[in-house]
C-alpha cells in the first residue's frame, strides 16, 4: 500500500493559552476520526503541531546554514497538524482526507510519498 501525507492547514496561527471556543467539539471530532483510521489499519502516524511562532527555519546558503526563529511562510496559511496514512490508492486517500477535513473543519492537503 502507498503512504500519503494528509496535512491540515489553518488560515491563522493560534495560541495554546487562548484556544478557540469550538476547540473541544473539533477535538472530539478529530479524536473519533483518529480512532476510525486506527481501526481500519490506515494510520501510520499523526500529530498536531505547536503554533507556528514556535517554528525555527534552518536554511542552506553557499555551504552554510542560517537559523531563523519563527515561521517563514509566504502565505497566511500554516500547517497545524498531519496524518501519515496507508491507502491502496489516491481515491482511498482522498476519502480519508474528506473525513479528516470534516472532522477538523480545515482544509486537508493530500500528497503521496515518493516511491508510492
Amino acid at each position: 500500500m502507498a503512504q500519503y501525507l494528509l496535512s491540515v492547514w489553518h488560515d491563522e496561527d493560534f495560541s495554546l493559552d487562548e484556544l478557540p471556543p469550538d476547540f473541544e467539539r473539533i477535538h472530539a471530532q478529530v479524536s473519533a476520526f483518529n480512532e476510525e483510521l486506527a481501526a481500519a489499519g490506515a494510520e501510520v502516524f499523526a500529530g498536531g503541531l505547536h503554533p507556528a511562532a514556535s517554528a525555527t527555519v534552518v536554511r542552506p546558503s553557499d555551504g552554510e546554514v542560517s537559523i531563523t526563529d519563527g515561521p517563514y511562510a509566504e502565505s497566511k496559511e500554516i500547517m497545524g497538524g498531519f496524518w501519515v496514512i496507508e491507502a491502496p490508492d489516491l481515491d482511498a486517500a482522498l476519502e480519508w482526507a474528506r473525513k479528516g477535513a470534516l472532522a477538523c473543519e480545515q482544509p486537508v492537503e493530500v500528497r503521496p510519498f515518493q516511491g508510492a
